[in-house]
């Protein structure tokens, strides 16, 4: 499973490094998203990939029994994720304000419109 994440991992922050190397505004946002992605999963798979192990602390116990899964990466990307979605969603109003000024999609395009 771990190998899995890897390459999963690799296949999110390299689809994200080329479209953010692509002229295209919109692929830019898709490139953020998709390198935003691949770090969560980095971050969620560092805590330990265990099913069916919750950080449960049975009765009569002072600590859970070992091993379980790391409950600090989750939240982390739980709060990441939230903070994510709101980076895109302005991210698209700025895309979408600026294609409307410009009139074009193409990063070339703002730079043409200054002289």
């Amino acid at each position: 499973m771990e190998i899995l994440f890897a390459v999963l991992i690799g296949i999110l922050f390299g689809s994200g490094i080329y479209c953010l190397l692509r002229r295209s505004i919109v692929k830019l946002v898709i490139g953020i998203v998709l390198i935003g992605h691949g770090a969560n999963l980095l971050v969620f798979s560092s805590g330990g990939l265990l099913a069916g192990r919750p950080p449960i602390v049975e009765s009569g116990q002072l600590a859970p029994t070992a091993p379980y899964g790391d409950p600090l990466p989750q939240a982390m990307v739980l709060t990441a994720i939230v903070i994510g979605f709101g980076l895109t969603a302005f991210a698209l109003t700025l895309v979408h304000k600026a294609e409307r000024a410009v009139g074009e999609d193409d990063i070339n395009a703002f730079n043409s419109t200054d002289t």
